[in-house]
């Protein structure tokens, strides 16, 4: 026993009990005054424009403490719109015939992304789900449809919400304790890129083009090791973005465009990966 208890008071455990006690305490005018809630219990003063910094490092070590505690080692990273439907549903974002015609043309995009991350979770099974874990935006569309294909073969599965208007509530195929939050995009990011092996590219919007640049920057500018960086869908793609046009016109190098596969299938993606890597053909 220590000299404080030795006093009748004893040492707190956790900062849980901490909150619990000022919360428990008599109701006074100064118990009741914002300035006497504990600092990181207090809401209105943790999300002060002067607590950014400290709330950019918890929304990094949130996730982090939990994606480590799970054993969870590396991710394949699937981006792409969250407007494309799955396989014979209307297409609720068009805005006019045009839009449904063509979304729902490309609705085979979410079943290729519900199948390559049906390979990849059947093969980080036999890791114990900690390699080539899939990991989305942890919405609709083909982020819907990555992280079905893990739970269709009962594989934990990563998303990566974000708070946004419209479009970003999590889809219920997100492994519940692998579910998480982000208010800073750029936070989010780091998490889809610190762990990440592969990265599949679905077509898809503004978004998609963003986070699609953001990786290859970094792979371009050796910021971040080569992995197989795959963009589904070659003719959406040829006609999105001309990467020989801007090799040829000097903006990028010759050998960047090698940083890139075309794919069109689950399978052609998922032979990529097991090559890269040299993994089992029959996995």
């Amino acid at each position: 026993m220590n000299t404080d208890e030795k006093h009748g008071w004893t040492p707190f455990s956790h900062s849980s009990e901490a909150v619990r006690r000022v919360q428990t305490a008599p109701e006074t005018p100064q118990t009741q005054s914002d300035t006497y809630r504990l600092a990181f219990a207090d809401p209105d003063f943790m999300t002060r424009r002067e607590m950014r910094a400290v709330r950019l490092q918890l929304e990094l070590l949130k996730p982090e403490m939990a994606l480590t505690e799970r054993g969870i080692r590396s991710t394949v990273v699937l981006f792409g719109g969250a407007r494309i439907p799955e396989p014979g549903t209307a297409a609720w974002a068009a805005k006019n015939e045009t839009q449904k015609k063509n979304l729902e043309a490309n609705s085979h995009y979410y079943a290729e992304a519900r199948e390559f991350a049906r390979l990849c979770s059947t093969y980080s099974s036999s890791t114990y789900n900690r390699e080539f874990v899939v990991v989305t935006g942890g919405g609709p569309g083909v982020m819907e449809a990555g992280n079905r294909g893990a739970a269709d073969v009962g594989a934990p599965t990563i998303g990566l919400n974000i708070v946004l208007p419209h479009e970003q509530a999590p889809n219920a195929y997100v492994t519940p304790e692998l579910c998480f939050n982000f208010h800073y995009f750029a936070i989010r990011k780091m998490h889809f890129l610190m762990r990440a092996k592969a990265m599949a590219i679905f077509p898809g919007g503004f978004g998609t083009m963003d986070e699609t640049f953001e990786a290859l920057t970094l792979i371009q500018t050796g910021r971040m090791e080569r992995i197989p960086f795959l963009l589904f869908g070659k003719s959406f793609w040829e006609k999105t973005i001309n990467f020989d046009f801007l090799a040829e016109q000097g903006v990028i190098s010759p050998t960047d465009r090698e940083l890139i596969t075309f794919v069109d299938s689950a399978s052609e993606a998922w032979k990529v990966i097991q090559e890269f890597y040299s993994l089992p053909q029959g996995a």
